[in-house]
């Protein structure tokens, strides 16, 4: 469980990254509740993973489209995630007497 939780830690960094990098190239921009510390990009990096998106940060631009993409992934592979640890539960808890 802990290391799903890394892991997705770690795409959520990449993808914040992502969005540092993509504003400072003039790809869009994110508005609204945002200062553009490494803080607010983790932060809307994680309200866009999980596909919350409280609204108080919002991209714009073209931007919208990495926005896009990381909520379609976030779903995808928490998705992922939960039925394989379903998954190994399950055989594990059978195997026990």
């Amino acid at each position: 469980m802990i290391v799903s939780l890394i892991a997705h830690s770690i795409e959520i960094t990449l993808f914040a990254l992502a969005y540092r990098a993509s504003i400072a190239s003039g790809f869009g921009t994110l508005e609204g509740n945002f200062t553009g510390s490494v803080a607010d990009h983790l932060y809307f990096s994680y309200a866009a993973f999980t596909t919350v998106g409280f609204g108080d940060i919002v991209p714009t631009g073209p931007l919208r489209l990495l926005a896009g993409m990381e909520a379609l992934t976030g779903f995808v592979l928490i998705t992922w995630t939960a039925s394989f640890l379903y998954l190994e539960m399950n055989r594990l808890w059978r195997q026990q007497p």
